[in-house]
């Protein structure tokens, strides 16, 4: 995502949400960020009559806040997201520079301790679930990635050589790279061979590539065709991208994946742990459990991360 550091570039669209829209894609915030913040601009606009946005100030931004939080009961995440959307609608798109837009409050999360899954709660989980949906949980709990991480990974992301799996413009838009569980080594390479169907079929009939990052699309358009850049967990039908019209294969939806696992904990498990601090079964650092010999058979640690999903780094049984 780009920083406005520099002047921003004048609005080609006519329509406010068009504009909205524009900027989002300019400063290359994600699709899920783009939906969000279009929407709760709509509702901002028609909570005040349909009243264009630049008539309105402090006082319309605070009502619907204080609507949003006493009538509709939203969560503090959810009205932190309202505010951060009509903020960047005001300060981005029609560039407007006002005291208020700073001295608005915003509503504090609570903190709570987190639920931490045990390993036998995280096995019956994992066996709850079936084919690629349990080698993506397996995956995720495995190296502590996000699940638009997860969804986003590409084929040559995997390296099976090094052991490692690249993910490219996580959060911060940061490259990192993560170990790659030697236990899922041989799934990965069956979901490769399951996906590689999928791209010999859209390659026989003709089908559009994948979706590129930013510009890479125009300056390689073949690319999107290539074996390489396709996803790792693939989508099994085709659908219409959202930007740019065109219809092919996307990966795995994250709402799928997420119906499942809701699914599975529902079925195994009376609590529910997301992406949450770990604590070390024996004290080790992250930095210790990467050396060799860090794990004998058997053993399982939970892995210290950061806030997020509770994952356990585990011996082959619990992979």
């Amino acid at each position: 995502m780009k920083t406005a550091t520099a002047p921003l570039p004048p609005l080609r669209s006519v329509k406010v949400l068009d504009q909205l829209r524009e900027r989002i894609r300019y400063l290359h915030y994600s699709l899920p960020t783009e939906q969000a913040y279009v929407n709760w601009v709509r509702a901002f606009i028609r909570f005040h009559g349909v009243r264009h946005p630049a008539t309105l100030g402090s006082s319309e931004v605070e009502a619907f806040l204080s609507w949003l939080a006493n009538e509709r009961k939203v969560s503090v995440s959810t009205h932190r997201q309202a505010l951060a959307a009509l903020l960047f609608f005001y300060g981005k798109v029609l560039c407007t520079d006002l005291p208020w837009l700073q001295e608005i409050g915003r509503p504090r999360p609570s903190r709570r301790l987190p639920v931490v899954l045990t390993p036998d709660e995280v096995v019956r989980i994992l066996g709850f679930l079936e084919g690629e949906h349990r080698l993506f949980a397996q995956l995720l709990y495995g190296t502590g990635m996000r699940i638009s991480e997860g969804l986003q990974l590409r084929v040559k992301d995997l390296d099976f050589d090094h052991g490692t799996i690249i993910v490219r413009e996580g959060k911060g838009s940061k490259d990192r790279a993560l170990m790659l569980p030697e236990s899922l080594a041989p799934s990965l390479r069956e979901q490769l061979s399951r996906a590689r169907a999928w791209w010999l079929k859209d390659q026989a009939e003709g089908r559009s590539g994948v979706a590129l990052p930013d510009a890479l699309e125009r300056k390689y358009p073949r690319a999107g065709h290539s074996w390489p850049w396709f996803w790792v967990f693939a989508q099994h039908t085709h659908s219409t991208d959202p930007r740019s019209g065109v219809v092919r294969r996307h990966h795995m939806y994250d709402q799928t994946f997420q119906r499942a696992f809701k699914r599975a904990v529902e079925g195994t498990v009376a609590k529910l742990a997301m992406r949450q601090p770990f604590v070390l079964f024996k004290g080790l650092t992250f930095q210790k459990l990467c050396l060799p010999g860090a794990f004998r058979p058997g053993d399982h640690h939970n892995k210290m991360l950061r806030p997020g999903l509770c994952v356990v780094h585990a011996s082959p049984q619990y992979l």
